[in-house]
Order: structure tokens, then sequence, then C-alpha cells
């Protein structure tokens, strides 16, 4: 027997633990770099293997979902996961830390594969609202993760145990699943063919979400996992912007059906790139406290946008099924992993225009504080940060006109299907 509501929670926690792992390393990650000694292109690289290792797994889940099933998936998303935190507990390293951060890469991935077509095959009749609240436990996660991380550094717990921490819902959501049964597909329960389901992800609606989607995910993702490093010199605890982001985005998400019932998703998606352009603009040109207001306004901004370009293909190109919304996760965070590992050494060549001439980056990451050097690289640090994100603002930038003409397409679209009918 299918228990919906059960296997719906049981995603929502394995969805949590993926976010976890977010707002855990977002806030270690400074920490990191000091315990190890490592650079802002050795942290980049780190941090992007996760990026790598998601797409790997949905997109490779994209694939065998179909075949191997929902629950398989699912549970090596568990082994993955266990596997990488302890991995991460017991990193010596670069490379422990790397090939760690991959495991939980691959394992939050795998959740996506799983899940996503999980979510819409459990509620056919309201795909892109509740795979919103689905999703509501990613920006969810990520608050509890940076507030696990401020509360622990209080009590004086080091980051072995902000991220042990992950261990207690992955083991549950382990154990929820392996109790549960599955149900198919809905490619597969509706009896699609497999040749339909590739054309579908051919066609020229779906590969321009692809397109747009690279645009989005970074926008959100890369702002969000680099925004303690970026900001960490322009006001104090900068992890907590990741916070507050986040937590409007999970509000947000709370709500999403009325807002799904009062516009259509690329009138959200439109509505939702020029706030989150206006949030991020202020994000890089404000200081003090009113960076805390432009927090607020990015995280209204991309509040739905992944769920919702993921429910978009859902509803508009549904012969694409569980591989579409994979492909769509997996274009995404594919494009985090490139974006990531190019900023990371763009920061460092910033941070290096604004040090004296002929200045090596690892003599000053090993200055101790309050020396000249270590005075010298953070006041780096605090005019580098807000170009980083300056930067990245072309992106929605140029998303803004791309979900214009989407809107224009789609509306002249259902004008031309209301009038056939």
């Amino acid at each position: 027997m299918i228990q919906r509501k059960q296997l719906f929670r049981a995603s929502c926690l394995a969805l949590l633990v993926t976010s976890l792992s977010f707002g855990i390393r977002a806030g270690v990650l400074n920490e990191l770099g000091a315990s190890f000694h490592l650079s802002n292109a050795a942290l980049s690289q780190i941090t992007a293997a996760a990026f790598w290792g998601f797409p790997l797994a949905v997109i490779a889940g994209g694939f065998l979902v179909d075949a191997i099933g929902m629950k398989r998936m699912v549970l090596l998303a568990f082994f993955f996961h266990v596997a990488g935190i302890l991995l991460t507990v017991f990193a010596s390293g670069y490379w422990s830390l790397f090939f760690s951060t991959l495991l939980v890469g691959i394992a939050n991935g795998s959740v996506e594969a799983a899940c996503n077509p999980l979510v819409t095959a459990l509620y056919p009749e309201k795909r892109t609202a509740m795979l919103n609240y689905f999703h509501l436990w990613f920006p969810g996660g990520i608050v509890i993760g940076t507030l696990i991380v401020v509360l622990f550094n209080a009590i004086g717990l080091n980051w072995q145990w902000q991220v042990g921490v992950m261990l207690l819902p992955a083991v549950r959501y382990g154990y929820l699943f392996i109790k549960l049964d599955f149900p198919e597909t809905e490619r597969v329960s509706s009896g699609i063919p497999a040749s339909r389901m590739y054309k579908a992800v051919f066609s020229p609606l779906f590969l321009f979400m692809v397109v747009c989607m690279f645009g989005t995910a970074i926008t959100e993702l890369f702002t969000g996992q680099w925004i303690d490093v970026l900001l960490k010199n322009v006001i104090d605890n900068a992890i907590l912007i990741l916070t507050l982001t986040t937590g409007i985005m999970a509000i947000g998400r709370a709500f999403a059906a009325p807002v799904m019932k009062f516009m259509r998703p690329e009138r959200v998606l439109l509505a939702s790139i020029l706030i989150t352009s206006l949030g991020l603009y202020l994000l890089a040109t404000v200081s003090g406290g009113t960076v805390l207001i432009a927090a607020v306004i990015f995280g209204l901004g991309v509040c739905y946008i992944w769920p919702t370009m993921l429910g978009f293909v859902a509803e508009y190109v549904p012969q694409s099924g569980a591989l579409g919304m994979n492909l769509m996760a997996g274009a995404g965070m594919f494009a985090v992993t490139l974006y990531t590992l190019f900023m990371g050494g763009y920061y460092d060549s910033l941070i290096l225009q604004e040090l004296p001439p002929a200045a090596v980056i690892g003599s000053y990451l090993t200055a101790a504080p309050g020396t000249e050097a270590f005075i010298q690289l953070e006041t780096a640090k605090a005019v580098v940060g807000p170009k980083v994100l300056l930067k990245t603002l072309q992106i929605p930038l140029v998303l803004i006109i791309a979900f214009t003409g989407l809107a224009i397409f789609m509306t002249r679209k259902n004008a031309v299907k209301i009038t056939v009918q």
C-alpha cells in the first residue's frame, strides 16, 4: 500500500540532510580554510566537488530511476550521505575534504533524482505547488544548518561536530524509506515510451529552460554558498545573511499553493528574477544593517525559482518525465560547479590587485591575526567580496530578458489553446 503522506515526509527529511550540508558547509568554509591553510581557489574546488557530485548523480539517476525504481535510488543517497559525512568529520586535508564533499554531492543529487519524480507521482493534481512545499525544506534546512554553526561556535563545538550532527536526520530518513512501498514514476505508470521521453527533452522549450536553469541556479546557490566568504568583512556574522535569506524562502514556499493559483509558473519566474536582481544589487552595494534588508529582498526573489523551474517542465513538458526534471536539476548544479571554480580563482586575482605589488597570496593566508599582512588581506576582502556579487548580477539581468520572452510566448500559446477549444 502506498502511504503518500509518509513518503512525502520522508522525502522532506532526505532533502533536509541535503540542505543541512549546504548551510553547514557555508558556515564552516572559513574555518576549513584556516584549519588546513587553504586558498580561496582551493576552497572553491572543495565546494565545487559537491556541485560536481550532484549533477553526476541526478543526471545518471534521471536515466536509471525508471528502471531501478525510486526506492533503490533514495537508499543509494542514504549510503553516500553517511559515507560522505563520516569522511568529512575525519578529514585530514585538501583531498579528504574534496572526496568527502564529492560523496555528499552525489548523495544530494540522488535525493533529487528520486524525490522530485516521487513527489509528482504522489501528487499529479498539484505538481508545482507540492514541489514548492517539498523544496521548502531546502532553505529550511539551510536556516537550521547556519543556526547550528552559530550555536555550536558559541558553545565551543568545532566544525567536526557541526558536520557530524547531519548523521541524525540521515539515519532517520534511511530507516523510514526502508519500511515504505514506492509507486512507479509517472512516465512508467502512464505507459509513455522512452522514445517519446527522449524526444521531449530535445524539444525547443525544454532546451530553453535548461539554459535558463544554468543562470537561476548560479544566482541562487553560488551566492548562498559563498555569502559568508564574500561579505564576512562587510558585516559581522555574514552567515546570518544566509540564515535570513533562506528563512524568507522557507516561509514563502509554505504559501506556494495560493501563489501558484494566482500566477502561472512563467509569470512567477519573471517576477522572481526581477526581485532577485534588485536584492543581489543591494547586497553588493549597501553595508551595515541595510545588508539585512537586501537579504530579505534577495530571499523573496529566489524563493520560488528552483521548484517552479522543475514544476514548469513537469506541467508543460510532461512527457520528459523523471528524466526531464533530473536533467534540469543536474544542469543547474553543473553550471554552479563551473561558475564556482571560475569565481574562486577570480576572487583571488581581485584580492591580489588590492595587495602590494608582487604579493604572494599564500603568505597572506598564513599571516597571524594583528599583523600588517593580515590586516591588508582583511581590507582587500572587504573591497573584493561585493565586486564578485556585482559580477554575478549580470546573470539575472540577462534572465529578465529570457523570462519576459517566455511569459509572452506562453501567453500566446495559451491564447491559441483557448481559441482552439
